[in-house]
């Protein structure tokens, strides 16, 4: 099989199981609805900007390459 052809299938099954996680995982972490995410309500419009979010999953997603770069 083509190298590019396997890194789209792993790729596609990675974000698949993550996904899975992410519904599962979601009544028990508000991951998403954290303190410090910015929403703004108008009379027909919802803005939704998850700031804190974003800044957990970046040291969380950093933290565990940082640990996989040890092991090689």
């Amino acid at each position: 099989m083509n190298p590019i052809a396997k890194l789209l299938v792993i790729g596609g099954a990675v974000l698949i199981v993550i996904g899975l996680l992410w519904q599962v995982g979601g009544r028990f972490l508000p991951l998403g609805r954290l303190p410090g995410d910015i929403v703004v309500e108008k009379e027909n419009v919802k803005f939704y900007f998850p700031i804190v979010t974003c800044i957990v999953i970046s040291v969380v997603l950093s933290l565990l390459m940082y640990v996989i770069r040890l092991f090689k």
